[in-house]
């Protein structure tokens, strides 16, 4: 069976001291050009061991994936919107620690089909594209994300609900937003952790 997602509740031992961590961070203001809702913090979370438990998790050799925010804390509030709605990260398996209490928590991690070419996630398998009749992977994914904010291209399929101390795991090619943007400080905002990680053998 090719795992594809997976919820894990629970997670973090000490759930409140990470929050705490992660809230006494400074979060600058997010770069010009960033596709994420929201602010960065200026550094990553310590998480000792997460690599191993994700690689025993999903039977893989797992690194961090380079050139995103592998484990570096996000703060999202009401009103802050990314440049990119729907998307694929470009890693072997996605992760969002919630970080969000649950009196505060709305919506959650929201999977979509593109409804033109009927995928649900990003063609990465050799030959994939070029049978949808685009000439490369590169053709088609640029035409597929050129729909990303147009809600009508898309037929949600899939909800994973945001909860406080829960982990989401997914196919980072799997077709997907950051869901809603909410809350009015940090302390009631939407507060995650999201990780990537790349298959070290398969590169």
């Amino acid at each position: 069976m090719h795992l594809t997602h997976m919820i894990i509740d629970d997670f973090l031992p000490d759930p409140h001291g990470l929050r705490k961590q992660a809230l006494s961070m400074q979060f600058p203001a997010r770069p010009e050009g960033a596709y994420y809702p929201g602010k960065n913090a200026g550094a990553r979370l310590p998480l000792q061991g997460i690599e191993r438990l994700i690689s025993d998790i999903t039977h893989e050799p797992l690194a961090p994936a380079q050139h995103y925010s592998h484990a570096v804390p996000r703060i999202a509030l009401a009103g802050d919107d990314g440049k990119v709605s729907v998307h694929a990260d470009f890693c072997h398996w996605s992760m969002i620690i919630y970080l969000t209490l649950d009196e505060h928590c709305q919506d959650g991690t929201h999977f979509f089909r593109h409804r033109t070419t009927g995928w649900e996630r990003a063609p990465v398998f050799p030959g994939e594209a070029e049978r949808a009749g685009f000439a490369s992977p590169d053709e088609a994914m640029k035409s597929v994300l050129a729909d990303s904010g147009d809600r009508d291209r898309w037929e949600e399929i899939m909800m994973m609900p945001m909860k406080f101390n829960r982990a989401v795991l997914f196919r980072g090619y799997m077709w997907h937003d950051a869901g809603k943007s909410f809350g009015t400080t940090p302390e009631n905002g939407r507060l995650i952790v999201p990780l990537f990680f790349e298959n070290t053998q398969t590169g």
